[in-house]
């Protein structure tokens, strides 16, 4: 595998799954630096650095509470969450550290509008950081608190996955939050796919440290390398 067709895919490094977020992963911000520091020293490695955002809207069961003014439901923390990355809102952003001019982030993909969206092959590339303002565009798209340009932010974007081939990328480093959930789902998605995949352990982070390690050894047996360190 050549240099020249490797792509780099940073998986939800975003304000809610870092400390001080709504769905805040023990080790995010951590994460973010870590990242940040590989991607300022390796870039050049990689023919393509893609992110992947939470994007929601109303994404149905998703969110234990049914709107804003819910806020007594109780979410398992396995199939319901904590309002999180609402499209449009702070906690949608990228963590400071992955600041996609700086770090020269070539595409970001935007998932689970609608539905729970673990996986970036779920998303369509979008421009989530020039989120349309008039008067249309402000009004409210859903319960949470996203706006209608921010819901539409990524309509007609590519794939992910035919944004990768178009860019005749085969191989992919993938790294970010969470390990046992948004990042094993855009990995297995990936073999799937029938990319080579390399997960850096060390630019992880999971919400369940034995989830986590279960899922390591999911996407390990699934044809996935990790990789700790370059």
């Amino acid at each position: 595998m050549t240099e020249q067709n490797h792509a780099l895919v940073i998986v939800d490094v975003q304000n809610d799954f870092c400390e001080g977020g709504a769905l805040a992963v023990t080790g995010g911000a951590a994460v973010a630096a870590a990242i940040a520091d590989h991607v300022n020293e390796a870039r050049d490695r990689y023919t393509a650095v893609v992110a992947t955002r939470d994007w929601h809207v109303d994404p149905a069961g998703h969110f234990a509470a049914a709107s804003l003014e819910d806020r007594d439901a109780a979410p398992d923390y396995v199939r319901s969450w904590p309002v999180h990355c609402v499209a449009g809102t702070p906690g949608a952003e990228l963590h400071p550290d992955l600041s996609a001019e700086d770090l020269e982030i070539d595409a970001e993909f935007l998932k689970g509008q609608h539905a729970d969206g673990y996986s970036g092959f779920d998303g369509a590339e979008g421009d989530p950081d020039t989120v349309r303002s008039g008067e249309e565009d402000s009004a409210p798209a859903g319960p949470y608190g996203a706006t209608r340009g921010a819901a539409h932010a990524a309509d007609d974007g590519a794939s992910l996955d035919d944004w990768l081939r178009e860019a005749d990328v085969d191989a992919l480093t993938v790294v970010g939050l969470a390990t046992d959930h948004c990042v094993r789902a855009t990995v297995l998605d990936a073999l799937e796919a029938g990319y080579e995949v390399t997960v850096r352990t060390d630019l992880v982070a999971g919400v369940d440290e034995a989830a986590s390690q279960a899922a390591l050894h999911e996407m390990e047996a699934a044809g996935a390398l990790l990789r700790a360190g370059d």
